[in-house]
C-alpha cells in the first residue's frame, strides 16, 4: 500500500511570500531519500535548495522552472511505500520554517499499486536504488498518486456549485480582498487551476474599467483589452519584477509606504581612524577591515542610543526596544544588493566582526547564504562610499528603525588644530524612524558616530 504525500513551499525566511523555482532537482518517477534537495529557488535575496521531507517516489511537480510560487502552495507529491511511511512520520531533521520535525505530516489518501511493468522494474534499475518490492511498488503507483493528489486538491477547496481549483493561500485572500468570486473565474493553470496572476488580471482590468469591486469576472480568455489612453506606451524592453528584483521592489516600497523617514548628516574627519586602523593591522594577525571598525563604532552607539535599535509594533502600537543588535550590512553582488546580518554584533570585537562580515561576503558573492543569514536584522550599516559617491539617503530596511550610512574617504581641505589642513573626510548620513525617536536622539547618536570617527580613543569608555 502507498500514501500520497503533499510537500507544500516552506516559509524560507521572515516575511517571505513567494520563491522564484530556479532548477528542478527531480524528475517525475525519481526515488527521493529524506532531506534529499530537490528544488532551487530563489528568495529573499538568496539561492536556496530545499529539502524534501519525504522519501518515496515523486508523483508530481507543481510549478515550471522561471515560474513563481506562493509560499504554502504544493511544491510537489511523493508516494511513500509501508517501509517509508515511518520514517516521514518522524518528520525531517533539516527543518525548514513550515515543515519539519515537530507534527508528522498530514495523511491523504492511501493508493493501491495496480501492477508492476516492465518500465517500472527498468526505472528502477536505472535510478539505482537496488529497490525491493516495496519501493517497485511505490513507482508502479507513481501515476495512480498524482491523479490521487489531484483529487485530494479538489476535496479540499471550498464547495459550493462545485469544486473551485485554488490552491494558494495567498489567491484566496486577494480574491477575498477584491471581492471575486473564484468559482465563476477560469484559471490558467494546469487542469484549470487559478493562479495569483489571474486575480490580479481581473483586479487590474476592474480598476480600468473604474469598478470599485471587481465584480462577476469573465472568463479569462475574455477580458476586454484596457482602453486605449492618450499617452502612447513607449516601446521597450520589459524586465519581470519578479525573484530578487521583485522582493527588493517589495520591501522599498513597503517601508517608504509604512515608515515616516528622516535623515539627517555630518561630514567628519575619519584621519585618525585610519591611523587607527593601520596601527592594528601593523603588529599583526588578522587584518582589521575599515568596516569592521565602523560596525564596532555603530554597536557602542546603539548601547548609548537603544532608540535607534528597535522596531514599531503597528497592531500593538508600540515600539519595542531590541536587547540584541543584529547588524545587517550591505553588499553588492553581481546578483544584486543583498544584506547579510552578523548576530549578535554588540557581543563581538572588531576582529570578530571582520572575520563575519569577510565570511558573510563571500557566501553573498557565490550565492550561498543562508535564509537566517538574510534575515531579523535590527540595525543596518550601509558603505555606498565604495561605489565612489559622497552621501545618499537610503531606504530603511523594513522593520528597522534606523540605517547608517557611510560615504567615500577623500581628501579635502579641513580646519585642524586652528589650521588649514589636507585630511581625510568622510560624511556619514543617519536615516531613521521618526516614529521610535525624535531629531535630539538621531543627532545624538550620529555625532557619537562621528566623534568616534574623528577620535578613535572615545571608543576606549566604552570598552
Amino acid at each position: 500500500m502507498a500514501q500520497v504525500l503533499e510537500f507544500k513551499l516552506p516559509d524560507l525566511g521572515e516575511g517571505l511570500t513567494e520563491a522564484l523555482i530556479v532548477t528542478w532537482m527531480v524528475q517525475v518517477g525519481d526515488v527521493v531519500a529524506v532531506d534529499q534537495p530537490v528544488v532551487e529557488v530563489e528568495t529573499a535575496k538568496a539561492m536556496v535548495e530545499v529539502p524534501c521531507p519525504y522519501a518515496g517516489v515523486v508523483t508530481a511537480r507543481f510549478g515550471e522552472e522561471g515560474t513563481e510560487l506562493p509560499v504554502g502552495a504544493p511544491l510537489l507529491t511523493v508516494a511513500v511505500g509501508p517501509a517509508e511511511e515511518g520514517s516521514a512520520a518522524e518528520g525531517s531533521g533539516n527543518v525548514l520554517v513550515g515543515y519539519g520535525t515537530a507534527e508528522p505530516p498530514a495523511r491523504r489518501r492511501r493508493v493501491r499499486p495496480t501492477g508492476l511493468t516492465s518500465g517500472t522494474g527498468r526505472a528502477a534499475a536505472a535510478n539505482g536504488s537496488g529497490a525491493g518490492p516495496g519501493v517497485v511498488a511505490i513507482q508502479a503507483s507513481a501515476e495512480v498518486g498524482t491523479a490521487a493528489v489531484r483529487a485530494g486538491v479538489e476535496e479540499t477547496t471550498d464547495r459550493a456549485d462545485g469544486p473551485v481549483p485554488v490552491i494558494s493561500p495567498l489567491v484566496r485572500r486577494l480574491a477575498r480582498q477584491g471581492g471575486l468570486d473564484l468559482r465563476e473565474l477560469t484559471g490558467s493553470g494546469p487542469d484549470g487551476l487559478i493562479l495569483r496572476a489571474d486575480v490580479e488580471d481581473v483586479l487590474r482590468v476592474a480598476a480600468v474599467q473604474g469598478r470599485t469591486t471587481a465584480g462577476p469576472p469573465a472568463d479569462v480568455n475574455d477580458r476586454p483589452a484596457p482602453a486605449p489612453s492618450s499617452v502612447p506606451v513607449a516601446e521597450g524592453t520589459r524586465i519581470p519584477l519578479k525573484g530578487l528584483r521583485g522582493t527588493v521592489a517589495d520591501k522599498l516600497t513597503r517601508s517608504r509606504r509604512e515608515i515616516p523617514d528622516a535623515t539627517c548628516w555630518v561630514d567628519a574627519d575619519a584621519t585618525e581612524l585610519l591611523r587607527a586602523r593601520a596601527a592594528m593591522n601593523a603588529v599583526g594577525g588578522p587584518k582589521i577591515s575599515l568596516l569592521a571598525l565602523l560596525a564596532r563604532i555603530c554597536t557602542a552607539a546603539l548601547a548609548k542610543y537603544p532608540e535607534l535599535n528597535a522596531r514599531v509594533d503597528t497592531q500593538a502600537r508600540e515600539i519595542v526596544l531590541l536587547d540584541a543588535v543584529h547588524l545587517g550590512f550591505a553588499a553588492q553582488t553581481e546578483r544584486g544588493l543583498v544584506v547579510p546580518v552578523v548576530r549578535d554584533a554588540h557581543a563581538r570585537s572588531a576582529e570578530s566582526l571582520g572575520a563575519e562580515f569577510a565570511r558573510l561576503t563571500e557566501a553573498a558573492r557565490v550565492g550561498g547564504l543562508k535564509p537566517t543569514e538574510l534575515t531579523g536584522g535590527t540595525f543596518t550599516l550601509n558603505n555606498y562610499g565604495v561605489f565612489g559617491v559622497d552621501g545618499s539617503t537610503p531606504i530603511i530596511n523594513h522593520p528597522e528603525a534606523a540605517m547608517l550610512g557611510v560615504g567615500r574617504i577623500v581628501p579635502k581641505p579641513w580646519v585642524h588644530d586652528g589650521e588649514l589642513a589636507a585630511r581625510q573626510v568622510v560624511q556619514l548620513s543617519l536615516t531613521f524612524d521618526h516614529r521610535v525617536c525624535d531629531g535630539g536622539t538621531a543627532g545624538g547618536f550620529l555625532r557619537h558616530v562621528a566623534d568616534c570617527v574623528e577620535q578613535p580613543a572615545v571608543l576606549l569608555r566604552t570598552l
